[in-house]
């Protein structure tokens, strides 16, 4: 069990270690299938990582278990491993965070039970420039991710009348996630001022379904607009990153077509996806997450949102 295995990733020599340790007891899913999962997910993955400094969310006791956030790239990593300065949020001076922009150092990753990836919105050095606007829709129960589909469709119809394409993802966890891309110069000033101001309106027009704000005695049967992701000191969860759930869950692309189906069904269940689907998605449509890398689209004027 507590065995090391010497391997070669593209032309890296890695040990891993404990590839029997089961990490998902309720699927009987172990530690290297997490690892093979990132292995043959990665060529869509990567570049959604290139770049960005990333804080790792490690579970090495299982899912179950105990579990800690890791902003500092650990001190033990390998020389190859990049590594990204970011000023610290809450106190002086700076973290090095580990950057995973190659095959060998997301092995090296998954290998630490690095189960969860959560990049930031901006990419080394340009630490101030955001590529995209990040939505995160959460549920307060009894609502759930159907709810998440219609909210969501509210939002893509806003950012259609504004000429913005937007694409959905899943959480991995219970939400949806919408994406802007820009790759355009911004500031996080008028990314989240935006956001801010979009998840508002919505909240006024549709004050029985949304909440932009994030008081837990607001969030009962509706869904939070989590707008605050647009924060030059905020990660969110990166797509085709697993997600420590009962089971594999993956943080997957979905299509609008998806998602109103699911929110006319008012079935949720196509929108979960474990990993061994999502890497038969992937075979079959390619990353539809990539034109988050690339479509150049401009922020409206911030009082846009305001319009009628």
């Amino acid at each position: 069990m507590s065995g090391k295995t010497e391997i070669e990733v593209a032309g890296r020599k890695l040990l891993v270690s404990n590839l029997e340790k089961v990490l998902y007891p309720d699927a009987r899913f172990k530690k290297a299938q997490v690892i093979d999962y990132y292995i043959r997910i990665a060529p869509v993955l990567l570049p959604h990582l290139k770049k960005r400094p990333i804080t790792m969310k490690r579970y090495p006791d299982g899912v179950n278990g105990f579990f800690f956030y890791e902003k500092q790239c650990p001190p033990h990593h390998p020389s190859w491993v990049k590594t990204a300065r970011v000023p610290a949020s809450r106190e002086e001076g700076f973290i090095d965070y580990c950057v995973i922009g190659d095959l060998p150092t997301l092995v090296w990753a998954a290998n630490l039970a690095d189960l969860e990836l959560h990049p930031f919105l901006h990419r080394a050095p340009a630490l101030g420039r955001p590529t995209a606007l990040a939505f995160d829709l959460d549920p307060g129960p009894p609502a759930d991710i159907v709810l998440c589909c219609q909210v969501g469709l509210w939002l893509k119809a806003i950012f259609d009348s504004f000429g913005l394409e937007s694409f959905p993802k899943t959480s991995g966890s219970k939400g949806l996630q919408i994406f802007v891309p820009l790759n355009t110069p911004v500031t996080y000033a008028k990314t989240k001022a935006f956001a801010r101001a979009v998840a508002e309106r919505l909240e006024k027009e549709r004050p029985k379904e949304v909440v932009s704000r994030m008081m837990k005695s607001l969030r009962p049967g509706k869904v939070l607009i989590d707008w605050s992701q647009n924060d030059e000191h905020k990660t969110t969860i990166s797509v085709y990153s697993l997600r420590a759930k009962s089971t594999p869950t993956v943080s997957t692309p979905v299509t609008w077509d998806e998602v109103e189906g699911a929110s006319r069904r008012r079935k949720s269940g196509g929108l979960v996806f474990e990993s061994e689907a999502v890497l038969r998605r992937v075979k079959s449509r390619g990353d539809l997450f990539a034109p988050v890398l690339a479509l150049k689209q401009k922020l409206p004027q911030l009082e846009s949102p305001d319009e009628p």
